[in-house]
């Protein structure tokens, strides 16, 4: 399969290793200094970019007709533009604010816990997440779909990052280090508290389950998520 890697980062730099190991060839490598030359022989297109730069990455592929997986966070205000134009165009699209395996169940876990615990008083939520100094937005994609998770399975309508009201999920945006990623949900009273947490160790993770997806992905036309690839219910 012929990969477009549309962001050359730490990310994509490790995307690359883990496609070429998996027999993939890479056609386009695209930072900010060279164009899209290459990406219309792509059989698919893989966005590990900075949020300025993903719209053009994710329209230029639709335009060259080559389906996007995208890891990309911090540009979801323009989403429902790319969901439009993936549908004119007839492309493949997958978005995800976490591509690892793991993270993946921990999302169904979090949503399965929430049900739980939606109809039980005296508990209120909080998240944290923990990253690298390199990551700029806050939260993360991850942190905010794991809020959306429990919004969606109980009577929480919001997440803040400050002020949080009794109808809020309070999330802590941690910058510091090399961290590659940890999540902790915690649902806290007076007597005890509940916690889960997620802790990435390396970029290795969201790396394959990337591949994993582009692999998926490949000559397929929709809207999918990482659950259409994992089958999860």
């Amino acid at each position: 399969m012929k990969i477009a890697l549309l962001g050359y980062g730490k990310m994509g730099q490790v995307i690359e290793r883990i496609a070429l190991e998996r027999g993939h060839e890479i056609v386009l490598k695209k930072d900010e200094f060279n164009t899209y030359d290459g990406l219309s022989n792509a059989d698919v297109a893989i966005d590990f970019s900075v949020p300025t730069a993903a719209v053009d990455n994710i329209s230029a592929s639709f335009n060259n007709n080559v389906p996007v997986v995208s890891g990309t966070t911090g540009w979801l205000d323009r989403y429902d533009e790319m969901i439009a134009l993936c549908k004119e165009k007839n492309g493949g699209f997958i978005s995800s604010s976490n591509f690892s395996l793991g993270v993946n169940l921990f999302f169904g876990l979090n949503e399965y816990l929430a049900k739980m615990m939606a109809n039980i008083d005296g508990y209120k939520v909080t998240m944290e997440e923990i990253h690298h100094i390199h990551k700029l937005d806050a939260p993360s994609g991850t942190a905010i779909s794991l809020a959306q998770g429990v919004i969606e399975n109980s009577n929480y309508s919001n997440w803040t990052l400050e002020n949080a009201t009794e109808n809020d999920i309070l999330i802590e945006a941690v910058r510091t280090g090399e961290v590659p990623g940890t999540h902790t949900v915690t649902y806290d009273s007076g007597i005890d508290s509940i916690e889960i947490k997620h802790t990435a160790h390396n970029r290795e993770g969201f790396a394959l389950g990337a591949v994993i997806a582009a692999e998926w992905l490949a000559g397929k036309q929709g809207i999918f998520s990482m659950r259409d690839v994992l089958n999860i219910q």
